[in-house]
């Protein structure tokens, strides 16, 4: 299988929902509802999520679809899935509504619990990142597609970069930062927290605080693949993926650690 083709044409889908995103945000109702974990959800998330899942339907290659705005899949099913699609269609949906431009269309592929295949787009800056396992992430930006590479760095060093959220910051966190040398705090809202990693604007990003699988998959690939690493904040391991339960576990993702 072709990751890195595979990754080409789905960044034209991330684009075409994108695009469909900016055409809400440019109106003054966005059609706000609140979901049962008291989440947000727009018409937004809603017509990208159509656009994706009609899109990855069309492709060569057919894979279930876990999406954060379809009906739940049971475990008894998804666990003997070999590979699978994981969206988030609107990943920063307070962002949108705050009209802070922090949202991205988030598309992963999973292969045996690993990220395979990450495309994120941030749709008001138009930059287009994509990665695929083995072959390097990239991203597309005003025309120019560069090849990222995360800066090497140490815990230890003075002043390093960690990004932190717009929407969350806890006590964990807090006392995370504060053992580090001189830490500059760099806020970001969505998967755009991984992106700057790679991109070599920070160099760490604590999450000890709930997130779901599909906020991460996709922006994961690419971290990993600009030399970056997930790891699970009390294992040490690298992020698993389709978990009976998809609430992530706190983790730390860092750019290239040495």
């Amino acid at each position: 299988m072709d990751l890195k083709a595979i990754a080409l044409e789905v960044t034209k889908i991330a684009k075409d929902a994108g695009d469909a995103i900016m055409k809400i945000y440019g109106t003054e109702d966005f059609q706000v509802e609140t979901k049962g974990d008291e989440s947000p959800l727009t018409i937004a998330d809603k017509t990208a999520n159509g656009i994706i899942c009609a899109g990855l339907e069309k492709l060569d290659v057919q894979f279930p679809i876990v999406s954060e705005e379809n009906k739940a899949i049971p475990y008894e099913e998804r666990k003997d899935f070999t590979y699978s699609w994981l969206v988030d269609p609107l990943d920063g949906t307070k962002e949108f509504i705050k009209r802070n431009g922090e949202f991205t269309v988030n598309i992963a592929l999973i292969h045996n619990q690993e990220p395979v295949l990450g495309v994120v787009y941030a749709p008001v800056v138009d930059e287009m990142y994509y990665a695929a396992k083995g072959e390097g992430a990239y991203l597309v930006s005003k025309g120019e597609t560069t090849r990222l590479q995360a800066p090497s760095f140490s815990l230890n060093d003075e002043g390093i970069g960690v990004v932190a959220s717009r929407s969350h910051l806890n006590a964990d966190t807090e006392a995370f930062v504060n053992a580090l040398n001189g830490p500059v705090i760099v806020p970001k809202g969505s998967s755009l927290k991984f992106l700057i990693l790679a991109n070599g604007g920070a160099h760490v990003y604590p999450r000890l605080a709930p997130t779901m699988e599909w906020d991460t998959g996709a922006a994961h690939v690419v971290l990993v693949e600009a030399g970056g690493s997930v790891i699970d904040h009390e294992t040490k391991q690298p992020l698993k993926y389709n978990k009976e339960n998809l609430l992530n576990p706190h983790f730390v993702a860092y750019g290239n650690m040495s």
